[in-house]
């Protein structure tokens, strides 16, 4: 018998549920994160113990068929958590435990790193998201052994720091998943506080969101609607004031981390079971 394919619906569009998507390797590392570049060529993290699993590759790149295309960073990454790609198709790793963000070029290639590596606090202590801003400024959750989100340069200068941990207005327990919009704010999921925190980029804050349970990761579409991943689980879009619009259950454990590529599709990446998921948006 044919298997029956899943849908699932946001404000007015019906998605079909495409997992596993992609030729990524099972049972080796867990699928952490993803992103998408101008191509749509699709960025798989791979998180692993670099004690246990030196030789695997930290990034998987597949076509925007699903196809494998290249294998990287596995001698560079001890402990991949989130990632991002700029315009220009640089790659940004955030190295968890190694307190630091490697930078890749398109082809893989390490050009650059943020942070001292291996040096706690020198300025991240143990990051857990990194987003690019239109403008090309850099910003980086730092939530793990912090509770603060670092701004840098397109050029690596550092331009400022803000957040403490607690449960008021900027301040943060976990702050997990960061995303910088095309108006200027950065948004950043405040996991263990569920909620969702908007800043100006110099860390002013801006508005508070609620009815997350344990927000994982973030990001926005082209009409700048907002796409929230929780651990209920659940797939949240609301306006760009933060209205949530609707709600729907596209993943099996939640998606760890999240990215829309240009023709609409959602990609979700789950830790449990390890695997990347695809939303494709259905004609009509």
């Amino acid at each position: 018998m044919p298997r029956d394919t899943l849908v699932v619906g946001l404000a007015g569009t019906r998605y079909r549920v495409e997992r596993p998507w992609g030729d990524i390797p099972i049972g080796r590392g867990l699928v952490s994160d993803v992103a998408c570049d101008a191509r749509d060529h699709v960025f798989v993290l791979l998180r692993h113990d670099s004690y246990l699993d030196p030789d695997l590759p930290a990034v998987i790149e597949l076509a925007p068929d699903g196809r494998r295309l290249a294998a990287w960073g596995g001698a560079d990454v001890a402990d991949g958590h989130m990632l991002a790609c700029a315009p220009d198709g640089t790659v940004f790793v955030v190295d968890r435990d190694a307190h630091q963000i490697v930078v890749f070029d398109r082809h893989g290639m390490k050009v650059a790193a943020l942070g001292q590596r291996h040096a706690p606090n020198a300025p991240f202590n143990h990051p857990s998201g990194v987003a690019i801003a239109p403008s090309g400024d850099i910003f980086v959750s730092d939530g793990y052994g912090a509770a603060r989100v670092h701004r840098f340069s397109a050029t690596f200068a550092p331009l400022g720091v803000w957040g403490e941990a607690g449960s008021g207005p900027g301040q943060f327990s976990t702050p997990h998943g960061i995303w910088a919009t095309a108006d200027g704010r950065v948004l950043v999921t405040d996991r263990e506080n569920d909620r969702v925190q908007a800043f100006s980029p110099e860390g002013t804050f801006l508005a508070e969101w609620h009815g997350f349970a344990r927000p994982m990761d973030i990001c926005t579409d082209p009409a700048g609607r907002i796409l929230v991943t929780d651990q209920v689980p659940r797939l949240h879009l609301l306006a760009a004031d933060g209205i949530c619009l609707d709600m729907c259950r596209p993943v099996l454990n939640g998606g760890h981390g999240i990215w829309l590529d240009s023709a609409g599709r959602i990609y979700l990446a789950e830790l449990s079971p390890s695997r990347l998921t695809r939303l494709v948006p259905e004609p009509g």
